[in-house]
């Protein structure tokens, strides 16, 4: 790389690695190298690789969960947000989601990290169920539901083939409007 790095591009980095190798991968040294640059440039950036480690679980909140928000928020009056969600969801690849749940298990920031995603999800589902109509108790139990099934998703290595895949968003999609 010619141009000076910022903190985004060693995140964006760190999340990419993070996802493919795990987190006893986010180490300066092998992240500077598949950067092609030196140590220093990291040490410029992050204090020490736990202050590194802690940029990468601020990064991933922003990505999964603010953004995703975000970008949902901006649907029009009307639109069907949740489905949107669902079916991204769905569909998504979650490689980094696995990666990240991994290292929760091991790491009390990262287990914390996750927890708060976790909560501001499933607070927003609730939000977008309550705005559908829904009473109170069943937008936070539908929620919950739709929830742990997106978790099962992503843990669960085993794809399924599109139509049967495409039959479990569905059935999810009916839970959503009844």
């Amino acid at each position: 790389m010619t141009e000076q790095l910022s903190v985004k591009d060693w995140l964006d980095q760190g999340l990419k690695t993070l996802a493919r190798r795990g987190f006893t991968a986010l180490k300066a040294e092998p992240l500077a190298k598949a950067m092609g640059v030196s140590r220093g440039s990291f040490y410029w950036h992050f204090a020490d690789i736990g202050a590194y480690r802690a940029a990468i679980l601020s990064h991933w909140r922003e990505v999964a969960a603010e953004q995703v928000i975000a970008e949902l928020e901006t649907i029009p009056q009307g639109g069907d947000a949740l489905a949107l969600l669902l079916r991204r969801a769905f569909s998504a690849r979650l490689a980094l989601e696995r990666a990240v749940r991994s290292w929760a298990t091991a790491d009390a920031a990262a287990r914390a990290a996750v927890l708060e995603v976790d909560q501001r999800r499933i607070g927003y589902i609730e939000t977008l169920l309550r705005q559908a109509g829904f009473p109170d108790d069943v937008a936070r139990g539908r929620a919950q539901i739709f929830y742990w099934a997106f978790i099962g998703y992503a843990l669960s290595e085993q794809a399924l083939p599109k139509p049967r895949q495409q039959a479990a968003i569905d059935e999810l999609l009916r839970m959503a409007k009844r």
